[in-house]
């Protein structure tokens, strides 16, 4: 993964910058954590990575646009994943997706981001 991933990766950031704080520190580090881990992925598997995370940047640029011209009456930011995309993810994934909801769901919405104990409300 090369020039366009590295494309992709800063827009995924730059979209960020238009979520709730929490969501984006919460985005932002799934991102990064994602990218460096698929860094030196086989062509086949970094080709369905960046096609996913292609489809996400342009659902998120719909739903920050929709927001911004309040065509909802409240932000909503992603979307439900179906019983047929979740059986397409290896135990390890559905790990990390669990670990992603955990921690979007924490009653006081604290986020860590950074390895030094540093948080933000």
């Amino acid at each position: 993964m090369a020039g366009g991933a590295r494309r992709l990766y800063r827009r995924l950031l730059r979209l960020h910058r238009s979520l709730p704080p929490a969501l984006r520190d919460l985005g932002d580090r799934y991102v990064k954590e994602e990218f460096r881990r698929h860094r030196a992925a086989e062509p086949a598997e970094a080709q369905r990575f960046l096609r996913e995370w292609e489809s996400y940047a342009a659902l998120i640029q719909q739903q920050i646009n929709e927001d911004k011209h309040n065509l909802r009456e409240k932000p909503v930011y992603g979307i439900q994943l179906t019983e047929e995309k979740l059986n397409d993810f290896r135990d390890e994934q559905i790990g990390q997706l669990k670990e992603l909801m955990d921690e979007a769901t924490k009653p006081n919405k604290k986020i860590t981001i950074s390895k030094d104990s540093e948080h933000k409300t």
